[in-house]
């Protein structure tokens, strides 16, 4: 079950619609171990596509210096689909290389970016995908 606060689950969310009709993408890390994700991470997608999120290679590769440094990981991954269910694609199975992470899909979906939309979790271990419980909390 992915458990994350309410502060959280609405960034995803706008950043989701900011970045529509593109697919926004992100992480949210948390300390190393914990299963508890706290820092909020926007990312560029730079394939700027309605159909595909890419993270940019120079930004990934800072983000996991830092995280490093911060003694954290990354809880959540998550992306949008702008034109289609909140389900993880092949791409975005063969693109899960982060076994303990929580990946996280937002569909914005015939909302245009205000009406409603989909927010599932998912496990994808060894192309293996399995939706999890999401739990929204007040805080921790």
């Amino acid at each position: 079950m992915l458990t994350l606060t309410q502060e959280l689950y609405d960034k995803i969310v706008a950043h989701a619609r900011q970045d529509h009709p593109d697919e926004a993408c992100g992480v949210v890390a948390g300390p190393v171990g914990t299963d508890r994700p706290e820092r909020f991470i926007p990312m560029l997608n730079a394939a700027r596509s309605p159909t595909f999120y890419e993270f940019d290679s120079g930004d990934l590769l800072k983000l996991y210096r830092e995280m490093d440094d911060r003694d954290e990981e990354p809880v959540i991954v998550y992306h949008s689909h702008t034109a289609t269910e909140a389900y993880p694609s092949r791409t975005d199975v063969t693109y899960a290389n982060e076994p303990a992470a929580h990946y996280v899909l937002v569909s914005t979906a015939d909302t245009d970016g205000a009406g409603e939309f989909q927010f599932r979790s998912y496990r994808i271990v060894d192309g293996a995908i399995t939706e999890e419980e999401v739990r929204v909390v007040a805080a921790y």
